[in-house]
């Protein structure tokens, strides 16, 4: 079992520096703690804590409101997810994000639709949480006289909750921009043990524009197809949008890798090790994305999970659902920052797309990539 140092959770402090309220400086002047050891403390990275220093700590905790004594120490830590599962499970709120088109009527919401590959994506997810992707929530074991006895009860969020954004071209793009802006502020600027699921990608949902430009400290709905090298693009991914797709702006997606290099392909391109670019839906392959980025001491998860097409997202599900595991550990741990990020390529349908397709959803064989490490790590340290 690992467990983490939740200080940062308890302040509401924010590895953004725009937004730091003098935190570091306020705990040295009242504990006398060096200001490296702070530093270090409220990024998780510390390898230990005197006894002293911890009871210093919680002295400032109890002054400044933050905690009661009766809670600490055991407030300050947490444990840490070991598996898929248990990262989103063991977040005290989640908030699932999807993207909503407007019926025919323009005057009323009544019409207005989810489509239906991401609502079983939607299902999927809650089933997943609830029962750790399977497994039962209470097993028997036995004790040391072989005699059953029961585990503890599996981890579960106190509060899951929907939230719907606007699709692109259903509404204007500063109502789709805003209202995205409004979902996503509100989380990022929340306290507390909490995650952050988009379903769908930025074709969809303008949430997932927001939430990689958050991670990889990007412009969010400025188009990066005009930079000079590809090298330059901010995510180490890139969607390239069809044709008759709607072709928002955006850091993470658009028409062209770069001013020089082409896109030929629609679909999910990604940045290799060795700097270049690779294209993921050869061979006739439909490709899925997830993503998640895991603040360790602030107890935050970001995720996106994404098909490129409807059939993808639907078979994403079936993924998640029975290989859960293979989407752990993260690609990329530093400074208390886990990435995972994975590409699931699955093989084209034999014959054309059918209303079976959608009723049954059959699944297909997936092949799962982690995507390369140092691609990660290049843009984690720049922003």
């Amino acid at each position: 079992m690992r467990y983490a140092f939740r200080l940062a959770e308890l302040l509401g402090h924010t590895p953004d520096r725009r937004k730091r309220p003098g935190t570091i400086k306020s705990i040295v002047e009242h504990t006398g703690l060096d200001r490296h050891q702070v530093a270090s403390l409220l990024k998780n990275e510390a390898k230990y804590i005197p006894l002293d220093a911890l009871s210093r700590l919680c002295d400032y905790l109890i002054d400044q409101g933050h905690a009661t004594a009766e809670e600490l120490p055991g407030a300050l830590f947490a444990v840490n997810p070991e598996n898929f599962w248990e990262l989103l499970a063991r977040r005290g709120e989640i908030e699932i994000v999807v993207g909503v088109r407007q019926g025919e009527s323009n005057t009323s919401p009544e019409g207005a639709t989810v489509v239906a590959s991401d609502a079983v994506l939607f299902g999927e997810l809650l089933s997943g949480v609830s029962t750790l992707g399977g497994a039962a929530k209470h097993k028997r074991a036995l004790d040391e006289d072989g005699d059953a006895m029961e585990r503890p009860e599996a981890p579960m969020p106190d509060r899951l909750q929907q939230t719907l954004v606007w699709s692109p071209g259903q509404v204007s793009l500063e109502d789709a921009q805003a209202r995205a802006a409004e979902v996503f502020n509100g989380f990022a600027e929340a306290t507390g043990d909490r995650g952050l699921v988009c379903i769908g990608s930025v074709k969809s949902n303008p949430v997932v524009e927001l939430l990689f430009s958050d991670a990889f400290g990007c412009t969010p709905f400025v188009t990066e197809d005009d930079v000079d090298d590809v090298s330059a693009r901010s995510c180490p991914f890139f969607l390239r949008y069809r044709d008759t797709d709607p072709h928002p702006d955006s850091a993470s997606a658009g028409m062209r890798l770069s001013k020089n290099e082409d896109a030929p392909e629609p679909g999910f391109y990604f940045e290799k090790d060795d700097g270049t670019w690779q294209y993921a839906g050869g061979d006739n392959k439909d490709t899925a994305l997830v993503f998640y980025i895991y603040r360790e001491a602030l107890g935050r998860l970001d995720m996106v999970l994404s098909g490129f097409s409807g059939r993808a997202t639907r078979l994403l599900s079936k993924t998640i659902a029975i290989r859960g595991e293979e989407f752990w550990p993260p690609v990329y741990e530093k400074g208390g920052d886990m990435v995972g990020a994975y590409l699931v390529q699955y093989g084209k349908p034999d014959g054309e797309p059918n209303r079976d397709d959608l009723m049954y959803n059959t699944g297909a064989a997936a092949e799962i990539m982690p995507l390369p490490t140092k691609a990660i790590e290049r843009r984690m340290a720049r922003r």
